[in-house]
């Protein structure tokens, strides 16, 4: 099979997110791929596991002249790799977040605007087939005006990489860009990609529990929309049953949504009754990032437009940070530009 794009793709960082991002390339028959981690143990790894070129520095990398980078190591690292790889004229794929912080944001932006470069910051629960089904319903105005949106989630941080100790990850360390606001900014992500641009943000967050972190394992945000609705987001790290949830509220009805359950719900004024639909049969978590890795593929194809360029995602990033900047001082902050 011809490969997808004819592109090289180099990935920096291969902890578990990189990992399964260069099994998904393979999948999807792009095979010019070369990896670099830090670690000498991960090099070995990802180089028995997958018979890719491993390079054993980041200068050693860049000779391998690649077209595409994926920034997967830790989120502190994330703009100074971007900005080396866009100064290599590469098309770049940032896991999420961002970035810890708005420091150098702009000097992306403006390499990535002046090169030309095809960017897509890696959220892959818009690919979720119950988000998008949610998304669908509020643009056909199925419930009507919207006017509220609660969303949820929570896990408990040592069950996120079992084999691994959550001490000496990323989530757990403020400096390397941790914390469950940053973690979980799929959930602010979503719910600006639902009901539009944020006005200004309340947060309070907090190390509530035992757990051997530096940064808050919980946080709830109360964000106030342009278009004047309210929304409600819960994050933790501490809930020992998975949980993410949706819930929203229009004039006309409610929908509902149950990523363990695989269901949406909704329920509209006019026919006085509940619909719902669920997960395709057979469908589980790595087919969102197949679909987010074709889309991204597709993009460098320029068939497609990125659902999440760091332009956008920048704006997601300045809520994150405001509601850091709000549980700090203990009042409604607001977004701007």
């Amino acid at each position: 099979m011809q490969s997808n794009t004819g592109m090289r793709f180099l990935i920096i960082g291969c902890g578990s997110i990189g990992k399964r991002h260069i099994d998904n390339l393979l999948t999807l028959n792009e095979k010019e791929i070369i990896a670099f981690d830090t670690s000498p143990d991960r090099r070995k790894e990802i180089q028995l596991h997958t018979g890719i070129l491993v390079a054993d520095t980041l200068i050693d990398a860049w000779k391998f002249n690649p077209d595409v980078a994926f920034i997967t190591a830790p989120t502190s690292m994330h703009i100074q790799l971007s900005l080396a790889a866009a100064e290599h004229k590469c098309h770049l794929f940032i896991e999420k977040p961002l970035s810890h912080r708005l420091e150098g944001i702009d000097d992306l932006l403006d390499i990535v605007q002046k090169e030309n470069l095809i960017t897509l910051v890696g959220c892959n629960m818009r690919f979720h087939p119950g988000l998008i089904m949610i998304k669908k319903l509020i643009d056909e105005g199925a419930i009507g005006n919207i006017l509220a949106m609660r969303v949820e989630f929570g896990q408990y941080l040592p069950d996120w990489h079992p084999r691994e100790n959550y001490r000496n990850g990323y989530s757990a360390r403020s400096e390397l860009g941790g914390g469950i606001i940053l973690d979980a900014i799929h959930e602010i992500d979503y719910i600006r990609w639902m009901l539009g641009e944020v006005d200004s943000v309340a947060c309070t967050s907090g190390r509530l529990s035992k757990l051997d972190i530096d940064t808050e394992d919980t946080a709830a945000l109360l964000l106030r929309f342009s278009n004047g609705a309210i929304g409600e987001i819960h994050v933790d790290y501490i809930q020992r049953a998975y949980s993410r949830t949706c819930h929203v509220i229009g004039e006309e009805g409610t929908i509902r949504w149950d990523y363990t359950e695989g269901k949406v719900s909704w329920y509209s004024s006019c026919n006085k009754e509940w619909r719902s639909c669920y997960n395709p049969p057979g469908w589980e978590p790595n087919h969102m990032y197949v679909d987010e890795l074709r889309h991204f593929l597709n993009c460098l194809n320029r068939n497609e437009y990125p659902c999440l360029d760091v332009f956008e995602a920048a704006h997601v990033l300045r809520i994150a940070i405001k509601a850091k900047k709000s549980a700090k001082e203990g009042e409604f902050v607001k977004i701007g530009k």
